[in-house]
């Protein structure tokens, strides 16, 4: 099960999805509020997405499944395998955090962010993701603008509420926590907490690549999540 992040949907996954389906059966949901899932009802909260995944999996009989979490995706993955643990049988977190406002920088960012989501254009966060790359500017815009805003404010302050560190020796399953070195928006830092908090956890650090590394190291994602599941 593959979650995405803020402000996109299960689209976002599709530079790995191919990659991936070839060998595993694959979901890519849209999470309460976003995109297909828009008509679906608050809260948006982290605890409510981690649920409706829950119920996904059992209605289509999954009793277990490998959860990837992308960014903002990385918390609900976190909260799912806290809140159902028989449900996740190895956890991968990328380019995501236990809490996201450690330093002054990311409180006054903290601040700011739900101001940016409701006046910001897609494009202009398109370009932000993805850099000057036009081809996947373009795509990510039309994912972003699927979105409506009021929800992605609401959820971006959920975002900002979010704080696992007293829960994270509670993770059990074999954990992954993939990172970019160049990551500005998710700093290292949080990646080493989450690998400090989770028992038996494993950091892979992406040399060169940044908060958009599934768009631009998409091969290192794929060998580390491949390499972390055929460990034993």
């Amino acid at each position: 099960m593959l979650i995405h992040g803020l402000l996109v949907n299960g689209d976002m996954f599709m530079p790995v999805f191919d990659t991936f389906a070839r060998r595993y059966c694959v979901l890519a949901p849209d999470l309460r509020g976003y995109s297909r899932s828009k008509y679906l009802g608050p809260p948006y909260t982290v605890a409510q997405h981690a649920h409706d995944l829950a119920v996904l999996l059992k209605s289509r009989s999954i009793s277990s499944a490998i959860v990837l979490g992308y960014s903002n995706g990385g918390t609900v993955a976190q909260q799912l395998a806290l809140d159902y643990p028989d449900i996740v049988s190895r956890l991968i977190l990328a380019c995501t955090f236990a809490y996201n406002q450690l330093t002054w920088q990311e409180k006054l960012g903290g601040r700011i962010s739900p101001w940016l989501v409701r006046f910001l254009s897609a494009k202009q966060f398109a370009r932000m993701i993805t850099g000057k790359i036009p081809d996947q500017a373009k795509w990510l815009e039309m994912i972003i603008a699927s979105n409506d805003k009021p929800r992605m404010v609401e959820a971006t302050r959920a975002m900002l509420n979010f704080d696992s560190r007293a829960r994270l020796h509670q993770i059990r399953c074999p954990t992954l926590i993939i990172a970019g070195g160049n990551d500005r928006a998710v700093p290292l830092h949080h990646a080493r907490m989450l690998a400090q908090g989770i028992a038996g956890s494993e950091l892979k650090i992406i040399d060169d690549a940044g908060h958009e590394l599934i768009f631009t190291h998409g091969s290192a994602l794929i060998d580390a999540v491949e390499a972390f599941l055929h460990e034993g």
